[in-house]
């Protein structure tokens, strides 16, 4: 199927919408993010960027499914014979990375609002629920390989995996510019893991 090209335009258009919301919820979070920002970080109208989005909250809730939706992609493909614990690793890596290209944004559980109106986000809702349905299952398996202590528990292990994503020790570490991205993603997968592993 073709598209036209005001309908490759228009596309292209939202896709920046995203990625501009996606920086600047990184750097201000939902609560201090503005339509305005969005506009003048895009460079149309403001306007034109109802024409896509409707609130800030519609801005906040495509931007967190997009990512989530990246993280499946991403572990879809990964090599089948990876082991779980590897596949974890990766994915925390992965998000780090993505974190200093400033791709993650602030975790919604910082603004209440936010948080309010992705519950009612059925599109948001689907994908976290596939998302986090997958790192149990990776959890799951990681137990039974034998590789993760048993000390911490399952919803403990997966929700620091979501927050070490947004951990502000990463924004630290590069303003201290000792160390490259690769060490600080490297120190920060072996930090957040080496306490769930077996011994």
């Amino acid at each position: 199927m073709r598209f036209s090209f005001k309908k490759q335009q228009f596309d292209a258009r939202e896709e920046a919408i995203i990625d501009a919301v996606n920086h600047l919820l990184s750097e201000k979070g939902f609560d201090l993010m503005t339509m305005d920002d969005v506009a003048d970080r895009v460079g149309i109208a403001k306007g034109s960027l109802y024409k896509h989005f409707s609130s800030k909250e519609k801005l906040a809730a495509a931007a967190l499914t997009r990512l989530l939706k990246s993280t499946l992609d991403e572990l879809d493909g990964l090599p089948a014979d990876m082991v779980a614990i590897e596949q974890l690793k990766h994915i925390l890596a992965w998000s780090l990375h993505l974190r200093l290209q400033g791709g993650v944004p602030h975790l919604p559980s910082t603004s209440v609002s936010l948080q309010r109106s992705l519950m009612l986000n059925l599109d948001y809702m689907t994908v976290a629920l596939r998302v986090n349905k997958r790192f149990h299952a990776l959890v799951a398996q990681a137990r039974v390989d034998g590789a993760l202590t048993p000390e911490v528990p399952d919803d403990v292990l997966v929700f620091t995996l979501y927050s070490r994503a947004c951990d502000p020790t990463v924004d630290f570490l590069v303003r201290d510019n000792k160390l490259n991205q690769e060490q600080i993603v490297n120190a920060m997968v072996h930090a957040t893991m080496g306490g769930f592993l077996t011994r």
